[in-house]
């Protein structure tokens, strides 16, 4: 792709090709993100084919304390006195040939959004890809006990239908802007279609969140149509439940509050599910009063 900073290595022959992205940063909280992308590269043996170059992306010197200006530089390694290895930010495409999937994983940009933007649309554009899909997280209100909740933002109202198929609730949204929804804006102005999945996360849970991620894996899954399964992750989200739930018991107060989040979950679903059945019976002319 000359001039642009993206470079492709290999051209892989694709069939039916699907994009799934995943980036550091905003939106990867439990790395609902990072850690369900690492897992389907690693799952279906995708190998790399392309990349961006990072150069002009990224702050690397930022005002502050050296707390703050640490979270923006590269990372370095020194042994023995010597410089051993020096890594930027890195945005790199996999493919799942056979499969017909391209996986991307990369760290949010800090400037230049748009060509940012331009050089994984050009690839999607280069290679048909007739969907791609954004996957990660937001923090909220509910209870590690409970199946966590799926959103969906859409470039394209025709992607509407998948995901109400697949009963994936829409997002409702007012706030700051993270580069997905500039690339759902971008994709749409270039004739490409573009969906963001994110699971919601509980607040009060620290690091890598296994069981949002099988929940990501598993519905991108069905929506996209892979046949295989994913037992293994299944194993790893219900030993880290364990886990936590070991934790909660020796914390008293900590159990209370899940409880009262539960009562809640329990409650907004029981409301959903009712609203839903009169929904049908209405389309029934089944009359309810």
């Amino acid at each position: 792709m000359q001039g642009s900073p993206a470079r492709i290595d290999q051209r892989p022959k694709l069939k039916d090709a699907r994009m799934v992205l995943g980036f550091s940063g905003w939106m990867d909280g439990g790395d609902a993100s990072t850690g369900t992308i690492e897992y389907l590269i690693r799952r279906f043996d995708a190998e790399k084919f392309a990349e961006i170059d990072s150069e002009g992306f990224y702050i690397y010197s930022f005002p502050g304390s050296m707390e703050t200006s640490a979270l923006f530089r590269p990372h370095t390694m020194i042994e023995n006195g010597v410089v051993t290895s020096y890594e930027e930010p890195s945005n790199t495409f996999f493919c799942a040939e056979e499969r017909g999937l391209i996986f991307f994983q990369g760290k949010e940009p800090n400037l230049r959004w748009r060509e940012y933007a331009d050089c994984i649309l050009s690839v999607a554009s280069e290679f048909g890809v007739g969907m791609i899909c954004f996957i990660g997280s937001v923090a909220g209100v509910v209870p590690h006990t409970r199946a966590p909740r799926l959103y969906a933002s859409i470039s394209d109202e025709s992607l509407r239908p998948i995901f109400q198929q697949h009963d994936v609730e829409p997002s409702d949204y007012e706030g700051p802007a993270s580069i997905i929804t500039y690339l759902m804006t971008r994709s749409r102005q270039r004739g490409l279609r573009m969906a963001s999945l994110v699971s919601e996360i509980p607040a009060y849970v620290q690091g890598r969140n296994l069981k949002c991620i099988e929940a990501l894996v598993e519905k991108l899954g069905a929506i996209l149509g892979l046949s295989a399964d994913f037992d293994d992750l299944r194993l790893l989200s219900v030993q880290f439940e364990k886990r936590l739930d070991d934790v909660v018991q020796k914390r008293p107060e900590l159990a209370e509050l899940i409880r009262k989040m539960e009562k809640d979950y329990d409650e907004e679903v029981r409301n959903v599910h009712m609203a839903e059945l009169k929904e049908w019976f209405e389309r029934q002319d089944i009359r309810l009063d």
